[in-house]
């Protein structure tokens, strides 16, 4: 696994395009690799004054091209399967994740009695936001739980919460999609599956800079 880091140009026309619109940035790092086309796990961070866009893929990507396109031309690639390693049961990391929390609202029935497909909504409250990370945190090999004088508290806050709206590609079919961020810290339970979550992401909305999480560790 490879985790690269491109400084993006926010003031560059084509980056603000992108940002508004991240089906941009998506066909860009596609474009970053040969072969088939696979899901890579990609998200914009903004730490200070800068701008990033961090990509976390399975093979080596070739960014020159992305890097000019939206960034300043440079970039850096990182080996990502040092810190897998590392991975173990009861260690504790602080995190950072993006991701498009949702829930399906309950099918209901047509005319003639047929099922209808249930609907897929965000969590458009802080609290249901919170609730959608806790619930799935025990099946992805984390917590996000601790104790305090005898209260059970989360051990995170959500920090930026925003709407998106966009047209995807040539179809031109408009995407709406809520992305969440969440920082704190967790206390993995089950490394196998955190790994997995790691590489793999979280939820809906990856083609479009959703569902991946990053992690440090103090020691």
């Amino acid at each position: 696994m490879y985790l690269s880091r491109i400084e993006l140009d926010t003031k560059s026309r084509e980056t603000m395009r992108a940002l508004a619109s991240p089906s941009r940035f998506h066909g860009a790092v596609e474009r970053a690799f040969d072969g088939d086309r696979s899901r890579n796990l990609w998200r914009i961070d903004t730490l200070g004054d800068r701008t990033y866009l961090l990509l976390l893929s399975r093979e080596l990507p070739r960014l020159d091209a992305l890097a000019a396109q939206f960034g300043y031309g440079q970039y850096e690639t990182r080996d990502y399967d040092k810190l897998l390693l590392r991975i173990t049961d009861g260690r504790r990391y602080k995190f950072r994740l993006v991701a498009n929390p949702t829930f399906s609202k309950s099918p209901g029935k047509d005319a003639v009695g047929s099922k209808i497909r249930g609907r897929v909504i965000g969590c458009s409250t802080p609290e249901y936001q919170a609730e959608w990370l806790c619930r799935r945190a025990e099946s992805h090999g984390f917590s996000v739980m601790f104790t305090d004088e005898n209260e059970t508290r989360c051990s995170f806050t959500i920090t930026q919460s925003r709407r998106l709206s966009f047209d995807k590609g040539s179809d031109g079919r408009n995407v709406k999609l809520l992305s969440v961020t969440y920082e704190g810290e967790l206390t993995v339970t089950d490394a196998e599956k955190f790994k997995a979550l790691l590489c793999d992401g979280i939820g809906r909305g990856k083609a479009y800079g959703q569902g991946m999480m990053t992690v440090v560790s103090d020691e």
